[in-house]
């Protein structure tokens, strides 16, 4: 096909190839390159090419005419009008192809971020389509940190190092496992339930969900096969985690669930988790506590960056998550929180035995564990903005089943 130069605006033959087999492609090319209103001469000899040339100007919104065996098409607004449709519906900004919007449009729907979207496409109902609403600014390097620290429970965990316990000390790992499942389930079921909330423009944010549920299913697999490795049963799931738990998993606005679940909740269980990495009475244990901790200590990093992010756009909504804390407390006022068989278990676990030396060891441990936990909670309060004061007393405030 060749293009030849003539008087008029543009040209193009397009010799024996039919509208049928792609000719469309060279005209629709050449008229790209063209302001509305211009004029572009096209010459063909395909049978019947030009009776195809004016079903398809007539589809498209071109006018064409016919004279001396050249088709002449000016160019019509309808390509270019649609185009404009889509930018003054809020496209992202086409010079900038990595802008996140500040609000996602319904009429951008799953398409990818920066396209230019049809006039016409159906709306998509996300309840999360507010940049502030689910943002963090290191998420795109938490989503690359979390694809690169991904592990396989089957060949990163030495399952035949398992070494056999005294029997209460093996029971004791088993009550804690099983009370480390129960709130596994939480911590996957709640950003799960988010993920398909979250407009897809925010892809980052959706990615790091994604892979978020990926480890939690993942931490679910360890703890459960390590709480069954000489066991046939998990052991007591008690009322009162069951309880606090479950108020973590109604709790429905997505930064005051990122608040509750990892800023104070899985940050505790990073403390939890390098407790066990330190005391577990056997290798597995503490070889699973160590990987489980990774990703813990990424989910806690997510929560916070969201959270500052969310301040710092809303400084007002600090009164929102000291709110929900007190909520969740008074909520929790009459439960029991964290049972008494896992706090034994701790016991026991840190011992490694049951003569008195060890108990009062491992009693003494446990202690220093929750003397860690609620360090830490303030200081991660602080960071947010509350006064230590406030810190001090909402940290006191969360409840007594850690999560």
């Amino acid at each position: 096909m060749t293009q030849t130069a003539t008087s008029l605006q543009a040209a193009i033959n397009i010799e024996a190839l039919g509208l049928h087999q792609g000719a469309h492609l060279l005209v629709k090319r050449a008229l790209e390159q063209m302001a509305v209103g211009e004029t572009l001469q096209v010459d063909g000899s395909a049978p019947d090419w030009d009776t195809h040339l004016l079903v398809w100007c007539r589809q498209n919104g071109h006018a064409v005419s016919f004279a001396d065996d050249h088709a002449y098409i000016t160019r019509g607004p309808f390509q270019q009008g649609r185009w404009h449709a889509a930018v003054q519906s809020g496209s992202a900004d086409r010079t900038q192809p990595q802008a996140v919007a500040e609000q996602a449009h319904a009429q951008w729907g799953l398409a990818a971020r920066g396209a230019t979207i049809e006039a016409g496409s159906p709306g998509f109902d996300f309840r999360f389509s507010a940049k502030s609403a689910v943002w963090a600014e290191s998420a795109a390097d938490l989503y690359r940190q979390a694809l690169a620290g991904q592990w396989d429970p089957a060949s990163a965990v030495d399952w035949d190092a398992h070494e056999d316990l005294p029997h209460e000390v093996e029971d004791a790992v088993v009550q804690v496992m099983t009370y480390l499942i129960e709130n596994e389930n939480a911590a996957l079921l709640v950003p799960a339930r988010h993920l398909g909330q979250v407009h897809p423009h925010f892809r980052e944010i959706v990615q790091l969900l994604a892979i978020q549920c990926a480890d939690e299913a993942r931490h679910v697999e360890v703890f459960t096969r390590r709480a069954m490795l000489r066991r046939a049963n998990p052991a007591l799931s008690g009322a009162g985690g069951q309880a606090s738990l479950k108020t973590l998993f109604e709790t429905n606005d997505f930064s005051s669930s990122a608040f509750l679940l990892s800023v104070l909740g899985e940050g505790s269980f990073v403390n939890l988790l390098n407790f066990l990495q330190e005391h577990g009475p056997d290798a597995t244990t503490r070889q699973i506590a160590k990987l489980v901790a990774r990703d813990e200590a990424r989910h806690v990093a997510f929560g916070m960056a969201h959270l500052e992010y969310r301040l710092s756009q809303d400084p007002a909504y600090l009164g929102t998550l000291k709110a929900c804390i007190e909520q969740r407390h008074d909520a929790l006022a009459s439960s029991a929180g964290l049972n008494e068989e896992v706090f034994d278990a701790l016991i026991l676990l840190a011992a490694h035995n049951t003569s008195a030396n060890a108990i009062e060891l491992g009693f003494a441990r446990v202690q220093k564990l929750k003397q860690d936990m609620a360090t830490g909670r303030k200081a991660r309060l602080v960071r947010l903005g509350f006064s230590a004061d406030d810190a001090e007393r909402l940290s006191g405030l969360h409840t007594r089943n850690f999560m």
